[in-house]
């Protein structure tokens, strides 16, 4: 039985992990008592003891929970963003390219962000494929459900404080995840990233628009899909859907660890909607989490995920 430590399991991350893990027979969870999870004698015991241990806490914390590992055996799954660009640390998005087999073999682990999650899965391919060129100026539209702002925003929101519909943050355009956005894209220059916070719990949404004519060969919104189609051919948590829909529900994945794409536009205009939806809590969080952790333990990839 492979033992997993959650250090920073109340959390809203956390709580996600272990209710996927919980009733599995290869997997045994270990817990600090509330009264132990602050006494750095029992964390440093319990994250040397484990074979794995997943961390889900502030940056600073997860970086100091690594620095006490002290055995070359331990296994790490870091849920925070200290480590996404960090020399020695596998990026966690088995989907892209040559990832899986990185992460089967990694002691160190970093799980990606909820927003760069959708971003890289429909930007990366078409960078990898030579349609994006890498110094092409980017911009994504991205908004999540309040969960993903913690404990303090789920309790501002269900509070009803603030009494809003949708918020627009990170407007000094400064925010933590673009750099894993360009490291893990391959991209010359950094995107304009626009977040929002929207009045539902759990749910994401993230677009990048692009102009046709700006990309090399014009190509078209099915030669945008086919290269999606490929690049994810054979995932079970990744799916490309028609993009000729009306409309695109942020709620689309909710409570699942699904990932979803979608090449929306008009070849008329030369204009396309690139689009993700997925549960920022499932495939952007503790989805994530669990499903790295499988790949490393050799075990089914989706064992214990939400379809």
């Amino acid at each position: 039985m492979t033992s997993v430590f959650i250090d920073g399991a109340v959390g809203t991350t956390g709580l996600e992990i272990r209710e996927r893990l919980a009733g599995r027979s290869d997997i045994s969870i270990a817990l600090l008592a509330e009264e132990r999870r602050k006494d750095p004698a029992a964390r440093r015991e319990a994250l040397n003891d484990a074979d794995f241990v997943i961390l889900c806490l502030p940056d600073d914390a997860s970086r100091e929970a690594v620095s006490l590992i002290d055995n070359a055996r331990t296994r790490v799954i870091d849920a925070s963003s200290a480590h996404r660009v960090a020399a020695g640390w596998t990026y966690g998005f088995p989907e892209l390219p040559g990832q899986a087999e990185k992460v089967a073999t990694a002691m160190r682990v970093s799980n990606p962000g909820c927003y760069p999650t959708g971003f890289l899965a429909l930007v990366a391919p078409l960078v990898a494929a030579g349609v994006i060129p890498a110094d092409l100026p980017l911009s994504v539209n991205a908004t999540s459900g309040y969960s993903g702002g913690g404990k303090a925003m789920i309790t501002a929101f269900e509070n009803g404080e603030p009494a809003t519909a949708f918020r627009a943050y990170a407007l000094g355009l400064a925010h933590k995840h673009i750099a894993e956005m360009v490291q893990h894209a391959g991209l010359t220059h950094a995107p304009i990233f626009a977040p929002a916070v929207a009045n539902t719990y759990r749910g994401m949404v993230v677009e990048v628009p692009l102009h046709l004519h700006t990309l090399p060969g014009r190509p078209t919104l099915a030669v945008l899909e086919e290269i999606l189609r490929t690049a994810f051919d054979g995932s079970t948590l990744v799916s490309i859907a028609p993009g000729d829909i009306g409309s695109v529900d942020i709620e689309e994945n909710a409570g699942t660890d699904r990932l979803t794409l979608r090449v929306c536009g008009n070849d008329a205009v030369g204009h396309a909607r690139l689009i993700a939806t997925l549960d920022n809590l499932g495939k952007g969080a503790g989805g994530a989490a669990v499903q790295n952790l499988n790949i490393m333990a050799g075990v089914d990839p989706v064992a214990g995920l939400v379809f």
